[in-house]
């Protein structure tokens, strides 16, 4: 028996064996590096996570190791002639040769796929969806390397058999640090102090200096606004105003304030459900509330609803994944590892939020005017300093209803409504009443609640209230005259005497006019004050209904959850249509990741963003230090980066994103500011850019980082440099946007909410790029033609491009031409004569005396305006307010130095 047993496993034992032998001298094959590639290219258009032809599909380990659909199995491990992909590929006919209708696999890539099948066809995970390796930094046989990141770059240009190149000028050097830092260029000051400097220290303090910078975080802020679509309107045909500019606020703080980048990712994914969450942590959940949001009449609520969920899970997978989730919702991933149903376990986490389309927003963070923050402030202290920490939390819940208002019992829950009207669209989840009506509010436990909080909008004079026990006729709790309210609405405390138990609460209004006099927004309930009887008690309770009158000086839309007994069930939706649900799922993640803690509770948002930021995460931390390597070096490690995924970029340098990715995470505790000065401080990062065409022809798209990266300044740079070095820039910080001088009329015709564009006047008519309002449907002509986006969708990278555009509005765009006017006053005020005069310009503009032939230039276009204007006055007067022909003259001839390559790239 055991004979026949051995002779049985004998055939297996053999190719086992010769498959073994055979790898002895072979070069082993990887998958990732030689077999994936040929597959995404040549077959995985027909064999993917949309299409599977022949029952045969390459996403997945078990579907390419699988018995196909005649039976046959495409990849028999150690088996290349028994392999039916190796058969198809190599057929003659080519009616069944792989593959189909397209050119052949060449010989060098059927070798290869053959020699891995027979080495056991050994399957590999994407390359970044295995764990960050703990890399050691090479070691050099060149002489001063003392950078880590310099070491990796070397090792590499060593292999290539390339140089790298020479440190750029000082000047041009100081130039780039400050604008990938700040996004402004160095102050004159700056930059002579630095070229005066000969010190081996002067750089790393130019670096921490600029880290310091409040410009820093204006700056890294515009790059994160791409990411979240920020905008200051809704978006689609009506684009009404939206007012989130307190969240782009928080971001700039939280850059500047070096918010660790894992607190900075829980905060606006889940802010809202941190353990007594501050008004700041609710703020940083706006970043989801940048959605598009279609409140016109006639559309369905739930639609869009799911359109807005459908965002949420595509944006936070690009941005902190670079994983491209938005095919998913219709079918599995084409090229990774990504069911249809995965995609709706991320869906689960964002369809318990308590937003839709509504003209209010809501739910929204409200925060109130000084004078009203004070009295919260005083309300807080008053209870810290009198009662227990019970009464404390009980004081902070009031405070955060004061801000939210919520939780609140919503008109969707009343019962037993006489003659009302909800509304289901546009205005807010309102019940309008007109005279007489009536509804209920069932159960409610009244042992310790001194008032009922009334939150509605008015329509009509006279209103009055009845509110009885148990039935309309029931026992009286209260009968009051209501307060006239303007739009959107307002809250009134209505005090009640002691009630104990539970009951039924009848809730009857009552006006003088017979139509709609009253929408029921919701109804909150109060408990006791404690402290009753104690010194300043009466002053604090007071508060309570100051703050609920206050006029409110924003509402900021944020997220907030519904409670657990409201929580929606999510469906997989056949084919991504909202209107053919499927299966019921669970919140979660795809298998190839990382698993999620385990709770004994359903996962929620909160759960994800930790899952995100967890070490073992294998995305996050490459995802950000990319994008932070790009920023700086014109393009990342990785190219797309967007998508991390198997058609995305392959890592040019793979162990020193790793590298970058373990210190981002580990040492350096995910500080961006620290992060950026340790590419900055390096010497590839400080390389000239200056190239020459055998080095063009090695590395057209500077891959190797044999020099400098150059690349065009981004819109908001290009202006807000013109500005700058114009002296016109103003540094105020934060605020509503602002609405420099745009084409008259640009508005019209597209925008129908009604809103004007109102061009600001005195500083804010010189403020920073990003604190520009931007309108979805007609954003700045400035910014657009400099290619900045609408923000509709989340934007990882942008394109540049170079257009005639570009030159006529650097040309022609009022500010330009008031800065252009601005800055040749000021040298009027210092240098006489006209050679001098231009050479000062040129020092201004670009931090160095102009070479001879530029200067000629520039002589002879002044020369011929000056001429010009003294012919022309009224042209004069029209371009810089008078006719002294030299200030136009010399006007000209700064528009012209803001138009000059040099100025708006950096080198």
């Amino acid at each position: 028996m055991q004979r026949l047993l051995l002779l049985s496993f004998f055939p297996v034992l053999l190719t086992l064996w010769l498959a073994a032998g055979s790898c002895s001298h072979e070069e082993r094959i990887s998958y990732n590096d030689s077999i994936r590639p040929i597959f995404n290219e040549k077959c995985i258009a027909c064999h993917g996570g949309v299409k599977q032809s022949g029952g045969f599909g390459l996403v997945f380990r078990e579907d390419a190791l699988g018995e196909t659909s005649s039976g046959k199995f495409a990849i028999v491990p150690g088996r290349p002639a028994k392999s039916e992909i190796v058969v198809r590929i190599k057929h003659d006919n080519p009616e069944l040769r792989m593959p189909l209708e397209h050119a052949p696999l060449t010989v060098e890539e059927t070798e290869l796929i053959e020699t891995w099948i027979r080495q056991g066809a050994e399957w590999e995970e994407h390359w970044a969806y295995l764990p960050v390796k703990e890399v050691e930094v090479p070691t050099s046989t060149t002489v001063g390397i003392q950078h880590p990141i310099d070491a990796f770059v070397r090792a590499r240009l060593q292999k290539e058999k390339l140089a790298p190149a020479p440190r750029a000028q000082k000047r041009d050097l100081l130039r780039r640090l400050s604008f990938d830092l700040t996004g402004l260029p160095p102050s004159q000051k700056m930059m002579l102090s630095f070229l005066e400097d000969d010190r081996p220290e002067a750089y790393e303090e130019a670096v921490d200096a600029l880290l310091q910078s409040p410009a820093f975080g204006e700056h890294w802020a515009s790059k994160w606004l791409d990411l979240a679509r920020y905008a200051d309107s809704r978006g689609y045909e009506r684009d009404p105003n939206r007012t989130i500019w307190p969240w782009r606020d928080w971001v700039i703080r939280a850059y500047n304030e070096d918010m660790p980048y894992d607190e900075f990712t829980l905060q606006q994914l889940a802010g809202d459900l941190l353990p007594e969450a501050t008004p700041d942590q609710y703020l940083a959940t706006a970043f989801h509330r940048n959605t598009l949001s279609n409140d016109e009449g006639g559309t369905s609520n739930e639609e869009y609803r799911n359109i807005t969920i459908m965002d949420r899970v595509a944006t936070s997978w690009e941005v902190w994944l670079g994983t491209s989730m938005a095919c998913v919702q219709c079918h599995g991933h084409p090229y990774d590892p990504l069911r249809h149903e995965e995609y709706y376990r991320s869906y689960a986490f964002f369809n318990q939020s308590t937003d839709h389309d509504h003209v209010s927003e809501a739910p929204n963070l409200i925060a109130f005017f000084p004078a009203e923050e004070e009295k919260v402030r005083k309300l807080e202290d008053w209870v810290r300093e009198h009662e227990n920490k019970e009464a404390q939390t009980q004081v902070q819940n009031w405070v955060k209803r004061l801000r939210m208002r919520e939780p609140r019992l919503r008109p969707e829950t009343f019962t037993e409504v006489v003659g009302g009207i909800f509304t289901d669209r546009g205005d807010e989840d309102f019940l309008f009443v007109h005279n007489d009506n009536s509804f209920r509010l069932e159960g409610q436990l009244l042992d310790d609640i001194a008032a009922i909080h009334l939150s509605y909008r008015a329509m009509s004079k006279g209103l009055s209230l009845r509110i009885t026990l148990d039935a309309l006729d029931g026992p009286l709790l209260l009968e009051t005259a209501l307060s006239s309210r303007k739009w959107p609405f307002g809250t009134q405390q209505l005090k009640i005497p002691p009630t104990a138990g539970k009951h039924d609460l009848y809730f009857q209004f009552s006006g003088v006019e017979n139509k709609k006099i009253a929408g029921i927004y919701g109804v909150h309930f109060q408990e006791k004050l404690p402290g009753e009887g104690q010194a300043g008690y009466a002053e604090v309770e007071a508060y309570i209904q100051e703050l609920l009158e206050a006029k409110d000086s924003v509402r900021v839309p944020v997220m907030v959850d519904r409670p657990a007994e409201q929580a929606r069930t999510t469906r997989i939706f056949t084919a991504g249509n909202w209107l053919v649900p499927a299966d019921t799922v669970e919140p979660g993640v795809a298998p190839v990741f990382p698993p999620m803690a385990e709770h004994n509770r359903p996962l929620n948002r909160l759960d994800f963003a930790r899952w995100i930021t967890a070490p073992e995460n294998p995305l996050t931390a490459r995802v950000a230090v990319n994008r932070y390597w790009a920023a700086l070096f014109g393009q990342g490690i990785v190219t797309t980066l967007e998508d991390f995924g198997s058609q995305g970029g392959l890592p040019s340098h793979p162990e020193l994103l790793d590298w970058l990715a373990g210190q981002f995470s580990g040492e350096l505790g995910w500080s961006t500011k620290q992060l950026l000065r340790l590419m900055v401080t390096s010497e590839t990062y400080q390389q000239s850019s200056t190239t020459s065409p055998a080095l063009l022809a090695a590395d057209p798209y500077n891959e190797l980082l044999a020099r400098g990266p150059r690349k065009r300044l981004s819109a908001e740079e290009v202006r807000d440099q013109i500005l700058a070095v114009s002296g016109l820039l103003s540094d105020k910080m934060y605020g509503p946007g602002v609405m420099p001088p745009q084409p008259d009329g640009l508005w019209d015709g597209v925008v129908y909410s009604g809103m004007k564009w109102i061009t600001s006047e005195g500083e804010d008519r010189y403020r920073r790029g990003i604190y520009t309002y931007l309108r979805r449907s007609v954003p700045h002509p400035f910014l657009t033609t400099f290619d900045g986006p609408n923000r509709e969708v989340c934007l990882s990278r942008r394109t540049n491009t170079n257009t005639p555009l570009q030159a006529l509005m650097t040309l022609n765009d009022p500010v330009v031409v008031e800065a252009a006017n601005a800055l040749a006053r000021d040298l009027m005020t210092t240098e006489t004569s006209y050679p001098e005069l231009i050479t000062a310009a040129h020092q201004r503009v670009l931090f160095q005396a102009p070479a001879v032939a530029d200067a000629t230039a520039l002589l002879r276009l002044y020369n011929e305006s000056l001429v010009y204007y003294h012919t022309s006055p009224t042209e004069a007067e029209e371009l810089v307010g008078s006719t002294n022909a030299e200030l136009a003259a010399l006007t000209v001839v700064v528009n012209a130095l803001f138009n000059l390559d040099e100025f708006i790239s950096k080198a």
